[in-house]
């Protein structure tokens, strides 16, 4: 007998990946009607004001699924571990008003965290271990991208160099950096 298949993971960055692929086959569909649209006698008929109009529509269709903040999915698995009690670390935790010349340093800086967050996890049988390991590996295929360069790095902390703080304000302060990436 067929079925659906159901992930197996409960994981909000899953789930995103999921909602996102939906997304960008509706507008594969949409776009794919456009170009029917586009390619028909009846455009044809149309005076040439009706058909700019349907040439930008077409156009503007692909940037709105692609402006989806990479960051997205990190931020979902975070508001999933943020009340986690059973991980209990200390983390060095990067300032959130930094300049925008910084910000890549400093989304590094809690990635490495991150891996500290995902060690202990391994070490403690905690019950976030799979939404940790998500944030790391999404962290990390998003950073790969981007890679530093030494002017930028030179004018930046060290991870180390920043004060440590509690696994509650760590994630708040990810959050917030996040969430100020996200709107740029």
């Amino acid at each position: 007998m067929l079925g659906t298949v159901q992930p197996t993971q409960n994981s909000a960055g899953a789930l995103s990946r999921l909602e996102s692929q939906k997304t960008h086959l509706k507008s594969i569909c949409l776009q794919y009607q456009l170009y029917l649209l586009l390619s028909s006698d009846l455009f044809c008929l149309l005076n040439n004001e009706m058909r700019l109009i349907i040439f930008f529509l077409c156009a503007y269709v692909p940037k709105t699924a692609a402006g989806h903040c990479k960051w997205a999915e990190v931020l979902k698995d975070l508001e999933q571990i943020k009340t986690s009690k059973d991980i209990d670390v200390s983390l060095y935790t990067a300032n959130t008003d930094e300049g925008k010349e910084c910000q890549e340093p400093v989304m590094r800086c809690f990635f490495l965290e991150i891996k500290v967050i995902l060690q202990e996890c391994y070490i403690t049988n905690c019950s976030k271990t799979q939404d940790v390991l998500n944030i790391w590996k999404n962290g990390n295929a998003s950073l790969d991208n981007n890679k530093l360069n030494s002017t930028t790095s030179a004018k930046c902390k060290e991870c180390e160099e920043y004060e440590e703080k509690s696994f509650t304000e760590f994630i708040q302060s990810f959050v917030q950096v996040i969430q100020k990436e996200c709107k740029h």
